[in-house]
């Protein structure tokens, strides 16, 4: 009897908290998107212009950023750690937005966005989370991908393939 209590009051408790939770508008979810677009934006210019600060100061302190490299799966501080010399030189990256598509989930704290780059490398991918804290939006997580054309790959995975065998020892 004492389970069925408990569990009656869990089933409550769940219920109830998930009625109150607001759900946003429409209108909401546009201004939302339009204020992720300036997050991201002025993170990408923080980088051109060589702002450690601003740069890193969009990114949650457990913010994860992906690179490239099957080796670039780096906590802020790493990914901090690693750039600090090429902000320090004044020369970080320069990645110009081409198209960018941001969600938004019903509550409107959390979002995602996948982003086509032009950047020194070519066209790459960007794809991240953002989250809500108070009445700022930082990034929890950060994936950049080299996009290659579909009739390049096989040459591309010629390219990596003495690279791919070093590194895939670690995991054998």
């Amino acid at each position: 009897m004492r389970n069925f209590i408990a569990l009656t009051l869990f089933t409550f408790l769940m219920v109830s908290c998930k009625s109150t939770q607001k759900i946003i508008s429409e209108s909401d979810k546009i201004l939302i998107k339009t204020e992720i677009n300036q997050v991201l934006n002025d993170w990408h210019l923080a980088a051109t212009e060589a702002n450690y600060d601003n740069y890193f100061g969009k990114m949650d302190s457990i913010s994860v950023f992906i690179g490239t490299d099957a080796s670039e799966n780096w906590t802020k501080k790493q990914f901090a750690d690693f750039s600090k010399p090429y902000f320090d030189k004044g020369k970080a990256w320069d990645f110009k937005t081409l198209e960018r598509n941001v969600y938004v989930n019903k509550q409107g704290n959390f979002v995602w966005f996948d982003e086509l780059l032009n950047t020194w490398m070519g066209t790459c991918r960007g794809s991240g989370v953002l989250e809500k804290k108070g009445n700022t939006w930082v990034i929890k997580h950060y994936v950049l991908s080299v996009a290659i054309p579909n009739d390049d790959v096989q040459a591309v995975i010629a390219a990596k393939k003495k690279n791919d065998a070093v590194f895939l020892k670690k995991f054998n």
